[in-house]
């Protein structure tokens, strides 16, 4: 199950969530209809159809939580990099000057200009 960025769930909503599956993966076993786990859950029926899928094709592991995606980290090399951009400025990035604000009228779209 796939949430962008983690979902933004915390550690302890994760784990509840991660509680329904294991839920629902009993019930599989115990022979119980994909449509009767879901309303029993108060899931949807396709959650509930694709952990039985999961289930299937990977075992319990297909339905536990994978943690929390963490923050990506940049190499040594990247960060290399990045610093030489950053010490190029502005200009060699193509904005008109070296300092960038933002426009009052699209200050809430975040849309800046220089």
């Amino acid at each position: 199950m796939g949430y962008a960025q983690g979902g933004g769930l915390t550690d302890a909503e994760r784990a509840a969530r991660e509680r329904v599956r294991l839920q629902a993966v009993a019930r599989f076993e115990a022979g119980e209809k994909t449509r009767e786990i879901a309303a029993a859950l108060r899931v949807s029926e396709r959650s509930a159809e694709r952990w039985c899928r999961r289930w299937r094709e990977l075992g319990e592991a297909g339905v536990v939580s994978k943690g929390s995606p963490g923050r990506q980290r940049l190499t040594a090399a990247q960060v290399d990099w990045l610093e030489r951009e950053l010490e190029r400025g502005p200009l060699a990035h193509g904005w008109r000057t070296s300092v960038g604000r933002c426009l009052g009228s699209r200050r809430s779209s975040g849309v800046c200009s220089t």
